[in-house]
């Protein structure tokens, strides 16, 4: 299967299922890869370090920005997030097309820096049913789940920068319409 692009990013609210889709895409296409992710924020029970992130002290973390080794990096509710250049760049030798699952300002980020990235936004059905969503994961305290909720409006700004927005109300659906966005021959 031809993709339209090598470096595909993905931004949403959390709650919006960009994970799933972008897990989803990553598991029916061989030739993709999902970019792992930099943080500062602590590991979740039933993520792996190197494979779910990168799980970085915030020391750390601000020694490879000062050395230049971050394609885009920022600080979302309190943790740093950033992509790593040497693990696109090792992707990209093994032939891999690139799927980010970043926050909004990462994805403009990827777009600056390889400008044939195809950026698509995806979003909830509704805010209560983000909520919802949220709450469901039953990681989420409620302190957590205001401060992504702050973050809706700044999130759909930029939005409008993006080449493509999906409503997620219906994952196969989301699924099938990101495919048809993505390959060359779905179109």
């Amino acid at each position: 299967m031809d993709f339209k692009s090598p470096y595909i990013a993905f931004s949403a609210p959390s709650g919006a299922g960009k994970t799933t889709i972008v897990k989803q895409l990553a598991q029916r296409y061989a030739q993709t890869v999902i970019s792992v992710s930099a943080t500062t924020r602590p590991k979740r029970p039933f993520e792996t370090d190197g494979v779910d992130y990168i799980f970085l002290s915030e020391e750390a973390f601000k020694e490879d920005i000062a050395r230049g080794k971050f394609l885009e990096y920022e600080k979302v509710h309190g943790n740093y997030y950033g992509t790593l250049l040497e693990t696109i760049e090792k992707f990209r030798k093994q032939g891999k097309v690139v799927l980010f699952d970043i926050d909004v300002n990462g994805a403009l980020a990827v777009k600056r820096h390889y400008p044939e990235a195809i950026l698509i936004f995806i979003k909830p059905p509704s805010t209560e049913e983000l909520i919802r969503r949220l709450k469901g994961r039953k990681s989420e305290t409620e302190a957590s789940i205001q401060k992504r909720l702050e973050r809706l409006e700044f999130e759909y700004a930029r939005a409008g920068e993006f080449d493509y927005s999906i409503v997620n109300d219906d994952l196969a659906a989301a699924i099938a319409e990101v495919e048809r966005l993505i390959l060359k021959d779905k179109t």
